[in-house]
């Protein structure tokens, strides 16, 4: 798929993975509609980016919002040919803490955020995309989604964000298979620890102890470098249904 000639929407466009994501596409020549629950961010980013870029306030967790954000997107573009999910929560916690084991609705909000919000995000964006003319290589739309390396090395602490990064991962496949025949492709990316601002806003000694932690390079992963794997995708029509790894080799420890 060409870069310049993307359509896209991208939830948790507003800052972080997704906003590195949004730059680039609009960098690119593509144009981007920014999806995201945070309003004077998203719009803000949106403005800086330019004429590219839309904005559309959107709650990944609710069906609604997210059909009515990709319908809005695809009407203001023509179509829409990229779905990029990066909305997410960290959800820790321990099942047992000092306060008593963890509430229900906890995981379940971890989980419908994470998990069923980037289903719902490929759902509205496929149900767009089947009606695109096809490329050359018979493509009509890509979905690249986010998992983490705790899909597959959950820490202590992280149940409810493994388990629904994991299930990430686990759609892949079976979308793939699903969408193959109307030429949609479904990836995943499972990044380990980047600088986005969660991270920022931790002690300088935290960052440093996490960057150790990488064999190499030993650093915490830049949010271009995720835009990058994100372009490389898009261009390499043979990449289908994966789960890539950005990880600078790290495999977490327990805690």
């Amino acid at each position: 798929m060409e870069l310049s000639s993307l359509k896209a929407v991208v939830s948790g466009g507003a800052s972080g993975l997704g906003h590195a994501v949004a730059r680039r596409i609009v960098a690119d020549g593509g144009r981007v509609a920014i999806l995201d629950v945070n309003e004077a961010q998203g719009r803000e980013a949106a403005e800086k980016l330019g004429a590219a870029a839309r904005f559309f306030r959107t709650d990944v967790s609710n069906d609604a919002d997210v059909i009515a954000s990709v319908d809005g997107a695809a009407e203001a573009f023509g179509g829409i040919n990229l779905a990029v999910s990066c909305a997410g929560i960290l959800g820790a916690g321990r099942v047992l803490g000092r306060e008593g084991p963890m509430a229900g609705e906890y995981f379940a909000k971890v989980i419908m955020v994470n998990l069923v919000g980037t289903f719902q995000l490929a759902k509205a964006a496929a149900a767009r995309m089947q009606h695109n003319e096809p490329n050359e290589a018979g493509e009509r739309g890509l979905i690249v989604n986010t998992a983490s390396v705790a899909a597959f090395e959950g820490q202590v602490g992280q149940a409810a964000y493994s388990a629904s990064k994991a299930g990430v991962a686990g759609m892949a496949l079976p979308l793939a298979r699903e969408f193959a025949r109307l030429g949609i492709r479904v990836n995943t990316i499972a990044p380990g620890i980047f600088l986005t601002p969660m991270m920022e806003s931790m002690p300088e000694h935290i960052q440093a102890s996490l960057a150790a932690q990488v064999p190499f390079p030993s650093r915490l992963g830049r949010p271009e470098e995720f835009a990058d794997l994100v372009a490389c995708i898009c261009t390499n029509t043979m990449l289908n249904a994966e789960t890539i790894r950005l990880d600078g080799a790290i495999r977490m420890q327990p805690k």
